[in-house]
């Protein structure tokens, strides 16, 4: 019988067709936990691109692994599936540059005032646009703050200090790992240093909530926040509140509290902002890469192989046991 591959979103067409010579790919309706939780029955594999309910992995007595289209692990409950024997993989660094790319260019859109030239060329015409010119800044010789350098990290600094000649500071837990021309700095110094201010970490207990109303007003007055990390590494209402007043000049969000966010979230009304919904690592060069790293763990796992990025190796023994008769 055929393992059944589930995925919680269309993948890239490459990809689909890669996956079918493996199984048998079924997609979700659509993303919800409702209908991945109804839809996943008999899946040996799922290819995670959406939060997976937790209960999948007590019923599903075939399921083998879950397989993140992506990095971050805040999607699958790992713990209960290491507990109840599932393995977990993911595919680390392949949109990498891809997040960095988006970091570079919306934190340029904003220092141009590109939110507020846009709209107003379409509603008040070419004059009053271009007034906003007057008070556009450059990117190049500024300094950047990055909170977090793994693969995200790295690549906004590659960019940011070859290409912009950005003076780079960034905040690690492995500051003797940092690249030549980055400066280890502490969370209060970088705030209260830099122009634009990037955070790519990790969601974890220590991160979570980590720019709140006083680290905020740290930052220097017209100072740019870049969040594509997570929504609840900033606390959204304090953002709110001094985007409000004008202390910052501007954010960039990727991630909030609540996805998709709703269209009468204050947000959504201030120029000094861009908002885009979760997209900032995906492209269609980044999505087939993304994908690709999914056919090879799938591929491996299927074959009675570790995978090879093995997200809890400690459910090894207790998988081996659960498939032994197979």
């Amino acid at each position: 019988m055929s393992d059944l591959i589930f995925s919680t979103h269309p993948l890239h067409p490459d990809v689909t067709a890669e996956l079918r010579t493996l199984g048998t790919l079924m997609v979700a309706s659509q993303p919800s936990p409702a209908a991945i939780l109804e839809e996943s029955k008999g899946a040996s594999i799922i290819v995670v691109r959406a939060p997976i309910p937790p209960e999948i992995f007590r019923r599903e007595k075939a399921l083998k692994a879950t397989v993140r289209h992506g990095a971050g692990l805040d999607m699958i409950p790992v713990e209960t599936a290491t507990q109840t024997g599932v393995l977990v993989a993911n595919v680390p660094g392949v949109n990498a540059l891809t997040v960095a790319e988006h970091c570079i260019w919306s934190a340029l859109a904003l220092l141009r005032k590109y939110p507020s030239v846009s709209a107003d060329l379409r509603s008040s015409g070419w004059s009053v646009a271009r007034a906003h010119s007057d008070h556009g800044r450059e990117l190049s010789g500024r300094t950047i703050g990055i909170v977090g350098m793994g693969n995200v990290g790295n690549a906004v600094f590659r960019i940011a200090h070859g290409g912009f000649s950005m003076k780079v500071l960034a905040l690690t837990s492995r500051p003797a790992a940092l690249p030549d021309g980055a400066e280890a700095a502490d969370l209060k110094q970088l705030l209260a240093t830099c122009d634009v201010v990037v955070l790519c970490c990790p969601l974890t207990d220590t991160t979570r909530g980590m720019i709140g109303a006083e680290q905020l007003a740290l930052m220097r007055p017209g100072a740019i926040l870049v969040n594509v990390a997570r929504g609840p590494v900033v606390d959204e209402a304090a953002l709110i509140e001094a985007l409000g007043r004008g202390a910052l000049g501007g954010a960039v969000l990727d991630v909030f509290d609540r996805q998709p966010l709703p269209s009468d979230h204050p947000l959504m009304s201030m120029r000094n902002v861009i908002l885009t919904p979760h997209m900032a690592g995906i492209t269609e060069e980044s999505m087939l890469r993304m994908g690709q790293g999914v056919v090879m763990e799938t591929r491996r796992i299927l074959a009675g192989e570790k995978p090879l990025n093995f997200c809890n190796p400690e459910v090894w023994e207790r998988y081996r046991e659960r498939f032994a008769g197979n």
